[in-house]
């Protein structure tokens, strides 16, 4: 896990959304859109369509619908967060 991916998941401990996601860590929408997706082949994070619905939509990362989407780190992505 790289240095931005352990600074993206320090913000996922609670559902944030993309917008939230932006202004915390202030990185260019591509940045946060390339660690998010990242993260999400990695089943680091859940993208959610609302605070409990996960996206089942298309993963592609330039058809991805960033800005209507949610994001929670699974505990498999806290685990790995936190070196265990």
């Amino acid at each position: 896990m790289n240095e931005q991916e352990i600074d993206l998941l320090d913000e996922l401990y609670f559902v944030q959304s993309f917008k939230d996601v932006k202004s915390a860590l202030d990185w260019k929408d591509e940045d946060v859109q390339k660690h998010l997706y990242s993260l999400n082949q990695k089943e680091y994070i859940k993208m959610l369509i609302n605070h409990d619905e996960e996206y089942d939509g298309n993963k592609e990362l330039n058809s991805i619908p960033w800005n209507d989407l949610y994001f929670l780190a699974t505990k498999k992505g806290l685990l790995e967060h936190n070196g265990f």
